[in-house]
């Protein structure tokens, strides 16, 4: 039961972030200027929008580049 809610909550929380990022990064120069603060700084920004989306693959990544070269150290 615990493990359904966690899927759930962790497919709820990736949507919220790639509609946020998304928001930031591509629609913010169509729509108008956000009300929030925090939006408002974050569509401002020019250096660190673009961190937070980036960092989720490029961590993806050497995950799985890590477990494939750990399997290999392993099995060999």
């Amino acid at each position: 039961m615990l493990q359904s809610w966690a899927g759930c909550g962790l497919v709820i929380l990736s949507f919220c972030f790639f509609s946020i990022a998304s928001y930031l990064v591509l629609f913010s120069a169509f729509l108008p200027t956000p009300t929030s603060s925090l939006l408002n700084s974050l569509v401002e920004d020019s250096h660190y929008k673009y961190l937070a989306v980036l960092i989720v693959p490029t961590s993806a990544y050497f995950i799985i580049a890590n477990w494939v070269g750990w399997q290999y150290y392993q099995n060999s």
